[in-house]
């Protein structure tokens, strides 16, 4: 149970062979949806900042926490988290509300969910509004592949797929310290080396950077994932290669309404060609790290609303 007494109650929705974790706001802003999708590893309640201004402006918000994370389900196979899984989600969760189509906004995985939902599901998209993770291009062999190529076994990604279980147990035993870590300004990694640095930060006992949000907020994320295990979140990485071959024939052309919001110190470069594939894209960065919304909540709610209303002006 959220911390915060302003945010939602969770409703348990079943769809899509699962059940959802969902937080719903605004329901009498009926025909006006919004659907928030959070990354790793967050849960819709990195979205309470935004959530009562997306009301006060006529939206009908729905945040959940996606499969695999809060209280949710997890499945325990790991083909069970692929985009086909995840994407089905969303659009399921609509058809729930009766709504045929929505817009989307999505952090960290959130958005590439997000990116993907405009692909496999495009008639179910009015637009969308993205932070921290551009849209990741078509590599010429699959993405875990890639990434090992580029960047050797130790980095992350790579870990997470070809050590199967071993981040997941020492994220499991070192929860606090490793969530107290990860949600850090000018955060720093040690050793310095990105390879092995969610494994570094579970094992840093010294906090790294100034605090990102309040002991209250982090304990909600700390108690949520003591209660579901790091696994299932992780378990979307492993189906990155699976991912690449799932979209091998779709249109690789985003031509939905965008926004993409950066941060400035966020490790993740922005997208050099992004708008040769989402060419209705309008980019804005904020001076902050990955954690946009959570550290610059106030900032990332005004961008997000003055670009949704010159998009209601300009339909």
């Amino acid at each position: 149970m959220p911390l915060n007494s302003d945010f939602p109650a969770p409703q348990k929705i079943k769809l899509n062979g699962i059940t959802l974790e969902v937080f719903e706001a605004g329901s009498h802003n009926r025909g006006n949806p919004i659907v928030l999708c959070h990354g790793w590893p967050e849960l819709a309640y990195s979205w309470r900042a935004q959530i009562p201004a997306l009301v006060a402006a006529g939206y009908h918000v729905l945040a959940p926490n996606q499969r695999g994370f809060g209280a949710s389900s997890r499945p325990a196979d790991v083909t069970d988290y692929d985009i086909t899984r995840l994407t089905g989600d969303l659009a399921a969760l609509l058809e729930h509300f009766g709504y045929e189509a929505a817009t989307f906004v999505g952090h960290d995985w959130g958005a590439n969910v997000v990116w993907s939902m405009a692909l496999l599901h495009p008639e179910r998209v009015v637009r969308l509004i993205n932070l921290a993770l551009p849209y990741q291009t078509r590599t010429p062999t699959p993405w875990i592949e890639f990434i090992e190529a580029l960047f050797g076994a130790d980095h992350y990604f790579v870990h997470f797929n070809r050590q199967f279980g071993v981040a997941d147990a020492i994220l499991d035993q070192n929860a606090d310290q490793f969530l107290r870590n990860l949600f850090r300004k000018n955060l720093t990694m040690v050793p310095p080396e990105p390879g092995m640095m969610m494994i570094n930060l579970a094992r840093a006992e010294t906090p790294l950077g100034d605090p990102l949000i309040s002991a209250e907020d982090l304990e909600v994320f700390v108690s949520a994932f003591k209660a579901s295990g790091f696994r299932p979140g992780i378990n979307w990485y492993r189906n990155m290669d699976r991912n690449w071959h799932i979209l091998a024939e779709i249109d690789p052309v985003i031509r939905h309404p965008a926004l993409m919001i950066y941060g400035l110190q966020d490790p993740i470069p922005p997208s050099e060609n992004l708008s040769e594939f989402v060419p209705n894209v309008a980019i804005r960065s904020l001076d902050c790290g990955h954690w946009i919304q959570q550290e610059r909540p106030e900032e990332t709610t005004q961008v997000m609303l003055e670009w949704l209303k010159a998009q209601d002006h300009a339909g």
